[in-house]
């Protein structure tokens, strides 16, 4: 990057098993620095995370494993069904989630980075305060019916805990909405495919 130019701030989204992971290293292996919101989200919750004295006031010590990180069976026991525990978790880790994310983005950005990658599950939800930061935001797209496929094949959840969790994410409507771009992630697209979209994206930006 240009001494003194800007880093393009782009957003990454798109719902549970539309290919978020695959398509941040594609984007990586164009030179971004990626900051991924679920593996800071996970770290807070990890052992001597910064989260987890405030989860276990909140729910019980109970929801602390024996290797002393959350246990996360449990953790979406209580939120299954239930807006209120799922609000209260998230007003919890949300906060030091966002203070990573921009501890994350001043490094990249002192390291020279040209574009920076905010891979952010809840981007759509996130309204304004994401928005604001971000230059332009990349949406993958894909049919709810496959998103529940995928999850269910790698994590071994049963179908109607997987809809729930579609079901607390933005709608797909609400989502494509605050695209500026879009990724077409269904069934039958191959990586090589996902590759060449990624392509024709970093050159417009001349990357």
């Amino acid at each position: 990057m240009k001494a003194g130019a800007k880093p393009l701030h782009l957003g990454l989204t798109g719902g549970i098993g539309s290919g978020k992971s695959t398509v941040a290293a594609l984007l990586a292996e164009r030179g971004a620095a990626v900051i991924d919101a679920d593996a800071i989200s996970r770290a807070t919750t990890a052992a001597g995370g910064p989260a987890l004295p405030a989860i276990a006031a909140a729910f019980g010590p109970h929801m602390i494993g024996a290797d002393g990180a959350l246990d996360r069976a449990a953790m979406r026991a209580q939120v299954y069904g239930d807006p209120g525990a799922r609000q209260r978790l998230e007003a919890i880790v949300h906060p030091l989630v966002g203070q990573q994310i921009e501890r994350q983005a001043r490094a990249a950005e002192g390291a020279g980075h040209a574009w920076l990658v905010f891979d952010i599950p809840l981007l759509a939800e996130g309204g304004a305060r994401w928005r604001a930061r971000l230059d332009r935001v990349l949406v993958l797209d894909c049919p709810p019916a496959v998103q529940i496929e995928r999850v269910m094949a790698r994590s071994g959840l049963p179908r109607e805990q997987v809809q729930s969790i579609l079901d607390a994410q933005a709608a797909r409507t609400q989502r494509l909405a605050a695209a500026d771009w879009v990724l077409f992630n269904g069934e039958g697209v191959t990586v090589g495919e996902l590759q060449a979209q990624i392509n024709v994206l970093a050159q417009g930006f001349g990357l």
